[in-house]
């Protein structure tokens, strides 16, 4: 079963939506309408949030990596073909 990753596109779009949304529904005055739009606003601004933090922590953890790798090339060779050859084998016993 494939996996669908979000991406940042994807998130974009889903706001851009939200946002069309509110401005089709701006007209309407019924209390449900103008809470779920206020409900919608909030989660807007939450994602928004939460998409800036991952974005962040992304970027610290690359950093944090290339800098690992930087320090210790030869160690982060050995570690790598290391893995490489557990994932070959684990595939091979797969199929």
């Amino acid at each position: 079963m494939k996996r669908k990753t979000i991406e940042t596109a994807d998130v974009s779009q889903l706001v851009e939506d939200a946002q069309e949304l509110m401005t089709a529904t701006a007209h309407i005055a019924e209390d449900k309408v103008m809470a779920a739009r206020k409900r919608l606003s909030g989660a807007i601004q939450n994602g928004r949030e939460v998409l800036e933090n991952l974005k962040n922590k992304a970027i610290d953890g690359a950093k944090a990596t290339d800098e690992v790798i930087r320090e210790h090339p030869y160690q982060s060779i050995g570690v790598a073909l290391g893995v490489g050859v557990l994932i070959g084998i684990l595939l091979r016993r797969r199929n």
